[in-house]
């Protein structure tokens, strides 16, 4: 792990530059450890793919504090492991249809049936890598590599809320109407993000898709 410091506020702990299981379960782990720290003047903790970017208050701790704190927690990140168990939570996918109106292409591109598609996309936990590009879109790693799909060559003005999408190697879910490019194979009626209610989900939890 490599400890940047960003302007006044700011430190990057930066690990191996790949998006796979083992780097994403560290950046939970510090994560984790950083939120049980009891750390004063912890504003702000936003991982990612590969990082963990933390703001701090310098008036209230000292920068050398901070980093003194991470390299600590670094060294048990292998021995320790997550510090609690993955949150899953279940998200019910209408596949298919108005609903998923790229699922036949994402078939024919992987030359699969769309039966097998939404079994293989089912089939499984995915990790949220990182909350971005929306409030609330999860981008989600471990998408089996048959289903790898190129986004649309041009993207859509317009994606209904709840549209569960592919896009190259990952797959996600638009919390809002918003422009994409990913390829949509469903949707749900959930609502993914509400300002005025605690977030659904965060980084380092599971999400489940559970066809209906």
């Amino acid at each position: 792990m490599t400890i940047i410091r960003y302007g006044i506020t700011g430190v990057l702990c930066q690990f191996e530059s790949r998006i796979d299981e083992e780097t994403g379960k560290k950046v939970a782990a510090l994560t984790a450890a950083v939120d049980q720290s009891g750390l004063p003047g912890i504003l702000e903790r936003v991982p990612a793919y590969c990082s963990l970017m933390i703001r701090f208050d310098p008036r209230r701790m000292r920068y050398e504090t901070l980093c003194d704190f991470l390299k600590e927690a670094e060294k048990k990140l292998d021995a320790a492991g997550q510090a609690k168990e993955p949150k899953i939570v279940e998200i019910p996918v209408h596949y298919g249809g108005e609903d998923g109106p790229d699922l036949s292409f994402v078939a024919e591109h992987a030359c699969l049936s769309e039966q097998e598609v939404v079994r293989i996309h089912s089939g499984k936990a995915y990790r949220i890598y990182m909350i971005g590009f929306l409030p609330g879109f999860p981008y989600l790693g471990g998408l089996d590599e048959r289903l790898f799909t190129p986004r649309l060559s041009s993207p859509r003005t317009r994606i209904s809320a709840g549209s569960v999408g592919i896009g190259g190697q990952q797959t996600g879910i638009y919390p809002m109407d918003s422009p994409g490019g990913w390829q949509l194979i469903g949707r749900t009626k959930i609502t993914l993000f509400d300002p005025s209610k605690p977030p659904l989900y965060q980084a380092g939890d599971l999400i489940r898709f559970v066809p209906v």
